[in-house]
């Protein structure tokens, strides 16, 4: 039996998180479930739901798909017209179902559920400093230290102890509560995950993505901006700058392989940008070809745009599997390659006796793209030629991504020519900094890129060599 995170499996950075709130809907619970669904490619560990009548707060969570987690019979057991949801891809505790999110916790506040997408870089020294107060943790999950901290707090109202709380926290946060009465939505002063505002005619959502909003036919409003918090109740939306303005750091991996192609992401089309990134691809490497085929399903947009700019017919030469669950029986007799071949196999007609592109996202341990390489081969291509629409990824992310370390990043190790022969590419291109920055549009100060430069907005712990950003 194997039971690994189907991202490591398949080579991937793991995704983040997902959350969702509505306020003002007589079907909360079943709008947040389709929410989620729509944020379902941002985890697939855990998923949950907390719900308020006005007087009484309800939750449930479980491991696994949004499907797997709720049916009708949950669903009417979470009345209220108010709900916040996640879906979870672990990036800071493991994967049980004491992790699982939003985080409901009972304080002499009262109740109050917390979901976050991001990842607290000062998780570790809070805890401990906690539980050396007094404090006792349920969980491994960084989440868990801002609900300490909110309970911890002597301020009196709502949003401020919600700040208070937030104000000792480092790193990148954006997080949807619920108490009885109100949602609140805050995004950390880097704004380094998306958070978006929409409206259903009488309803408030707010979300990781614009995609969840299409689904119930709600309007995108605009962005939740870096550092600013809503507060949603009776009275309607009110906005509050609690934090000292910083120049934004937004995740440009959102752009490259997270976000859903159909989503508007820190205020940009994410399909528009991978088609530029593809474009710009072209222009830096171009190659003599036959076809342009994309690794499904996040290298697909980027591999149009290059195969448009190099004037080159673009085809699906592997095909996905899109129901390969988490665990799956090995047979006894090895198979090579049996994980990738159970989730991509690779067409023939497509790519037999040409000169192939495979335009993929990114590059992690690179043994899951020598894979790949080797399948196309195998099916009978001519030559294989790999393009990468990001730069090389040669440092660990701190911010809400599940990355390997350093040890592990094939970039990190290797030259661009020493990965080429390790694929046993003809050719390997990669992104660069500059053309990610100007060929897409991307500025070279709005976007966080330390995956890439190691330049980190704020200071991981334990990073000695890199400069703290103080929020």
């Amino acid at each position: 039996m194997m039971s690994d995170k189907i991202s490591e499996e398949f080579g991937k950075m793991g995704e983040e998180c997902g959350v969702f709130g509505i306020y003002n809907h007589p079907e909360a619970a079943n709008m947040t479930y389709l929410g989620l669904h729509q944020l379902q490619h941002r985890g697939q560990e855990s998923a949950g739901i907390v719900t308020s009548d006005g007087t009484k707060m309800r939750v449930h969570i479980g491991m696994g798909l949004v499907s797997d987690v709720f049916d009708d019979k949950i669903i009417d057991d979470l009345p209220g017209q108010h709900a916040i949801g996640h879906v979870r891809y672990s990036t800071t505790g493991s994967s049980e179902i004491k992790n699982a999110q939003p985080c409901f916790v009972e304080t002499a506040h009262g109740p109050i559920g917390f979901a976050h997408n991001g990842n607290l870089v000062n998780a570790v020294s809070l805890k401990k400093e906690l539980e050396g107060v007094g404090s006792i943790f349920q969980s491994t999950m960084d989440t868990e230290v801002i609900a300490h901290l909110y309970a911890r707090s002597r301020k009196p109202k709502l949003h401020e102890r919600i700040v208070d709380a937030l104000c000792r926290v480092r790193g990148a946060y954006s997080l949807v509560a619920l108490v009885e009465t109100r949602l609140i939505a805050v995004r950390d002063p880097l704004g380094f995950r998306p958070l978006v505002l929409g409206r259903l005619k009488d309803s408030y959502v707010v979300t990781s993505e614009t995609c969840a909003l299409d689904l119930i036919e709600a309007e995108f409003i605009r962005e939740i901006e870096p550092g600013e918090m809503i507060v949603i109740s009776k009275k309607g939306v009110e906005s509050f700058r609690p934090f000292p303005p910083q120049e934004p750091r937004q995740c440009v991996f959102e752009h490259i392989y997270f976000s859903r192609p159909d989503s508007l992401v820190f205020g940009k089309s994410v399909y528009k940008v991978r088609m530029a990134l593809g474009r710009a691809l072209a222009e830096s490497y171009p190659v003599e070809a036959d076809v342009v085929i994309p690794v499904p399903d996040s290298g697909i947009v980027a591999a149009l745009g290059y195969a448009e700019a190099a004037k080159i017919p673009f085809a699906m030469g592997l095909i996905r599997n899109h129901y390969v669950g988490r665990t799956f029986i090995e047979p006894e007799q090895s198979i090579r390659h049996f994980g990738v071949k159970l989730k991509l196999n690779a067409v023939r007609g497509v790519v037999r006796g040409k000169r192939v592109v495979v335009v993929d996202d990114s590059i992690v341990r690179g043994t899951t793209s020598r894979k790949i390489i080797k399948m196309i081969r195998e099916a009978g291509a001519a030559e294989v030629h790999m393009r990468i629409s990001s730069p090389p990824t040669i440092h660990p992310c701190f911010f809400g991504i599940d990355t390997p370390n350093e040890t592990h990043l094939i970039a990190a190790t290797h030259t661009v020519e020493e990965i080429s022969k390790f694929l046993t590419t003809d050719s390997l291109g990669y992104m660069t900094l500059e053309a990610l920055r100007t060929g897409a549009g991307l500025g070279p100060y709005v976007y966080c890129d330390a995956c890439f430069s190691g330049n980190y907005p704020v200071k991981p712990e334990g990073v000695d060599s890199v400069q703290l950003g103080l929020f």
